[in-house]
């Protein structure tokens, strides 16, 4: 190796030694294990938790021989080696810790070595357990989201702790002679709520959950609810012995609108402590159950009864989540339609001077004032000024569109007279060149025909439904305007007995720039007629829509409120 090869991972900055790009991935890729060794007071103080809740659960929640009904060191152990794990190196690290904390309390607690040793086992089994399924099946541990949850709480806490519940019901079946099924359901039982319960509450406490919290008033609402739930349950519980334990649910409910995953966890830690802990010791409604039955009621109770309430902040957490979203999404697309309005606007101004000029030049050049013309001239330039009157018209149509969706366009509401409309409109329309032959008629079905229009705009889209009426429907040789009285307005049809429309046409009809595919006909246009005629009947207060048939023409309909 070459001197220079050997300093290669190794560069200077500024009078310092760093390591280069390539020996900085390698460190990231293999030191997260290291980072978290070098900061060891999560999984100590960890380890510590585990003990003293190992003590406390062996003094003062057995039930069923040597098993506790609750359990809270295996949720605690699961929730912080989710939380914290950096790798391999850091997962062997943790367990060993773990497992020392499980063993130090079991000691501590007076078992014997046996116990003891079985005990860590069966413990490290469930908690190992219930990580790898958790990261198999739950991998973003995510509760906020139904989807989450639910894969939490069926791997980790649900499943995790069978194995372990059979093994340690069949050792002490084989050590002590207990019952098998006491022991082994009592296990289950206990350590499915300390994973559902405490690890989902140590999986919710968030810095942006507590972040809610921070807020005074929030954090007040917090107290009160939280408080108010820990003295309905100490009254339920450990106070009388009518089974009122239905009470509970509405406060967990409210607690979970309000508080949403973090409050609702909080609270299912208090009611859980104090139903299963009221129930051995021999308060609440279970009093007429003995020994490991008492300790079964009540984690029943919770687990059936309160643990749903998880889902229904899932539920609400995701529901917040997807409206910010919407809320976000609304919001870039506000921002796109103004962008698109101004270009659209800016586009149209500078259109129409240029285009002024050339119908100048092009009427000149065809009157012969620019000099001689001859005949394919004439003809050339008549093209010329056709041509850029289209274009004429196509800006005015797009600043009109980009009036009507910024709601730069102001329309003044007055009593319109439909009837009169129509039959302007109809003599307009008969003067077209592409009308001639065609019956255009306009009927009138009943008196006060009156509705609460702007006249000029409304005049606008009726001759934009009928100028289409002729072009793609004159095969049909008529076209009919009809007003009629709807139940809280007037109801204007332009019926045309052309080729009609498809349903799948008649979905796009109204976007901009789309002519369903007869860009390349002979038939003129730009698409974006019917777009602003959608537009301005709604800025009117009113409606548009169409209803056609292939082969039997097309009936475009305008609702406007009476006047």
């Amino acid at each position: 190796m070459t001197m220079s090869r050997a300093l290669d991972p190794l560069e200077p900055t500024s009078g310092a030694l760093k390591p280069s790009k390539a020996v900085a991935r390698k460190l990231t890729s293999a030191g997260p294990a290291l980072t978290g060794l070098g900061q060891p007071i999560a999984p100590v103080f960890a380890a510590m938790a585990v003990m003293v809740l190992v003590v406390l659960a062996i003094t003062y929640a057995r039930s069923a021989d040597a098993v506790a009904a609750l359990w809270g060191a295996g949720g605690l152990a699961v929730a912080v080696w989710l939380r914290t794990s950096r790798g391999a190196l850091y997962d062997l690290s943790f367990g060993g810790l773990i497992a020392t904390g499980f063993a130090a309390g079991n000691l501590l607690a007076g078992n014997s070595l046996e116990l003891t040793a079985m005990f860590t086992v069966a413990n490290m089994l469930d908690v190992f357990v219930a990580v790898l399924l958790a990261r198999r099946f739950a991998p973003t541990l995510n509760l906020a989201s139904v989807q989450g949850a639910c894969r939490f709480l069926l791997s980790a806490a649900v499943i995790a702790p069978i194995p372990a519940a059979a093994f340690a019901g069949g050792m002490l079946w084989w050590m002590n002679g207990a019952d098998f099924l006491d022991t082994a359901r009592t296990w289950w039982f206990g350590h499915t709520l300390s994973v559902a319960v405490i690890g989902s509450f140590g999986l919710a406490v968030t810095r942006r959950e507590v972040a809610r919290l921070r807020a005074p008033a929030r954090t007040a609402e917090a107290v009160v609810l939280l408080g108010g739930l820990t003295a309905l349950s100490v009254l339920v519980f450990t106070r009388t012995a009518i089974p009122a334990g239905f009470l509970i649910i509405p406060v967990l409910l409210l607690i979970a609108v309000r508080l949403r995953m973090i409050g609702v966890t909080a609270a299912l830690v208090i009611v859980t402590i104090l139903a299963v802990g009221g129930s051995m010791g021999g308060y609440g409604p279970y009093g007429m159950f003995e020994g490991p039955d008492r300790a079964m009621m009540a984690q029943l109770l919770v687990l059936f009864g309160y643990l749903p309430m998880l889902l229904v902040a899932a539920l609400l957490e995701e529901r917040d989540r997807l409206s910010d979203r919407a809320k976000a999404g609304q919001v870039r697309a506000e921002r796109a339609s103004e962008a698109k309005s101004r270009l659209l606007a800016n586009v149209a101004h500078e259109i129409k001077s240029p285009v002024g000029g050339v119908i100048g030049i092009g009427e000149l050049w065809k009157a012969g004032q620019l000099g001689p013309v001859s005949s394919t001239q004439a003809e050339m330039a008549d093209m010329l000024v056709k041509t850029a009157r289209q274009v004429e018209a196509l800006a005015h149509d797009l600043l009109d569109v980009a009036r009507a969706e910024s709601g730069a366009v102001k329309v003044e509401l007055r009593p319109t007279d439909v009837p009169g409309v129509l039959e302007d409109v109809r003599r307009t329309t008969a003067l077209r060149p592409d009308a001639q032959g065609m019956r255009l008629d306009v009927v009138a079905e009943g008196d006060g025909l009156v509705a609460l229009a702007d006249s000029q705009r409304l005049t606008q889209v009726i001759a934009n439904l009928a100028s289409n009426a002729v072009k793609y429907g004159g095969e049909g040789g008529v076209v009919l305007f009809r007003a009629s009285k709807i139940y809280d307005g007037v109801r204007i049809e332009v019926i045309d007995r052309g080729a009609g429309l498809s349903p799948e046409k008649q979905t796009q009809l109204f976007e901009p720039f789309n002519r369903l595919g007869l860009e390349r006909s002979t038939v003129e246009g730009h698409g974006i007629g019917l777009a602003l005629a959608k537009r301005l009947v709604e800025l009117q207060g009113g409606s548009i829509g169409v209803i056609s048939t292939p082969g039997e023409g097309a009936t475009f309909w305008i609702e406007l409120p009476a006047a």
